[in-house]
This record gives structure tokens, sequence and C-alpha cells, in this order.
């Protein structure tokens, strides 16, 4: 049929297209990464300086540029990590039993793998790719927008919230960039990367409410919007899940790059 060949075309056009994502991002990435770390540190300085109860106290500047460094600098050392971990070049991969078994799949060794013409991060996997940088991107400035640069002048709850708050963004930002580095470079601890960084910022989440539920001091006002920023977080995390996890387990490119198999 016309429309169903047209429709094909155009798919096989968009793919293609997608093919130039990975290759642009691995030209680009640490470029990226440490652009954004310095344009996150000059937002946090400024931050800093808009803070009502800021002092010009050395101590209390390095507390606060220690913490803000830590969200900035973590994207580009889980990249790092995550490339020294499997550099390009090498030819073995870790492998294991697949935690999906949905299906019958038949294995294949890594060099007919990499000739297989699905293999690497392309269509949809390049929109996730783009969906995790800017992930990391966007719970940053929203941690920057949302939660005021706390000394120690502040009371010992807000300074601890804040100060929670800061490394639980530092610390997904470094994972989710290894999930990254993982899906760019066809790694088959993608999927498994990507489900420990769901469950890992889901926990912290859940350890973070935990904690302002039993601070006696928290007042209503600050305690409600730090509530439905954790639940936004959590919310966030299981809609990406729900998204994506279906393909993840039955996607036949999914499989061919991080599982080595085929549909038998």
């Amino acid at each position: 049929m016309p429309f169903a060949s047209s429709l094909k075309a155009y798919r096989d056009r968009l793919t293609r297209r997608s093919e130039a994502i990975p290759r642009t991002l691995e030209r680009l990435t640490v470029a990226l990464a440490i652009g954004w770390a310095g344009a996150f540190f000059l937002a946090a300085c400024l931050r800093i300086l808009a803070s009502p109860r800021f002092a010009p106290i050395a101590e209390d500047w390095l507390g606060l540029l220690g913490l803000y460094g830590l969200i900035a600098l973590a994207p580009l050392a889980g990249f790092l990590l995550g490339e020294a971990c499997f550099p390009r070049d090498a030819r073995l991969q870790p492998r294991g039993a697949s935690l999906s078994q949905w299906g019958r799949w038949r294995k294949l060794k890594v060099g007919e793998a990499r000739l297989h013409p699905l293999f690497g991060p392309a269509g949809f996997l390049a929109s996730l790719l783009i969906g995790l940088l800017l992930n990391v991107g966007m719970r940053s400035f929203e941690f920057l927008v949302a939660i005021p640069a706390l000394t120690s002048q502040a009371p010992n709850w807000g300074r601890e919230l804040f100060v929670m708050m800061a490394a639980s963004v530092g610390v997904m930002a470094f994972f989710y960039m290894i999930a990254f580095a993982f899906a760019l470079h066809s790694i088959t601890l993608f999927p498994r990367m990507l489900g420990f960084a769901w469950l890992l910022d889901i926990l912290i989440q859940l350890l973070i409410a935990q904690r302002i539920g039993a601070m006696s001091d928290v007042p209503f006002a600050v305690a409600a919007p730090l509530a439905d920023l954790l639940r936004g977080n959590i919310t966030k995390v299981l809609i990406s899940a729900l998204i994506w996890l279906p393909y993840l387990i039955l996607s036949e490119r999914v499989n061919v790059t991080y599982r080595h198999r085929v549909q038998d």
C-alpha cells in the first residue's frame, strides 16, 4: 500500500537521522558537561549572594560552594567514570543472565551483535539519551531555583535539609550520567544501571521525606512545599519508568544492543 510504504520510508529516514545523535553526543558531551558546570557554578554564586541570610564569611562561602560544586561536577564525573570503566574500543563487555526473559531469544556473539543493522543507540534510544541529559539539567536547575542557599546562620533544620537536597541532586546526576555513558557506548549494563538509578532516586526522595517528617521544628510553610517537591521528583521517576520500561524490555534494538540477542 502506498501509505504503508510512505510511512516506512519516513520511519527509516528518521532512524537514519537519529543515528547522528550518538556520534554528536560522543564528541560534545564532555564539552557540554564542562560548560554546564561553569554555568551552574556561576548561577550558584549569584544564588548565594541573593540569599537573605547570607553574610560574606569565608567558612560559609566554602561550605556553600563545595555543595554547589558537587552538583556542578557530578555529571562530568559520572560520564567520565562510565567511559573509563568500558573504553570505546573495548571488545569485551560484561555479560550475565538477563533480567528480562520476556519472549524467545537467540543469543548473539559480540561481533554478530555489532554487525546487526539494529545495533546502536538510534531511534527511540537516541530520544532516551537526550532525555537523560535533560533530566540531569532540569533537576539541578530546579534545586537552584527552589532551595535557597542556607549557611550556618540558618536554623539547624534548614541547613540539614539544604545539605540533603544538594547531596541527592549531585548523587543522582552522577548515576544518571553513568547510565548515559553506558547507553551511548552500547554497554550491556545500561538497562540495569538505569533501573538502579530509578530505584535509588525514589529511595533517596523517600528517605528525605521521612527525615522531614521526623523534624518537629520544621515550619509547615517550608515542609509543605518540600513535600510537594519530593512527590514531584518521585512522580517524574515513576512516569519515566512506566514510559521506558516496556520499550527497554521489548524493543528489538535494545535487545540487540544491550543483551546481544534477537527474537528466535
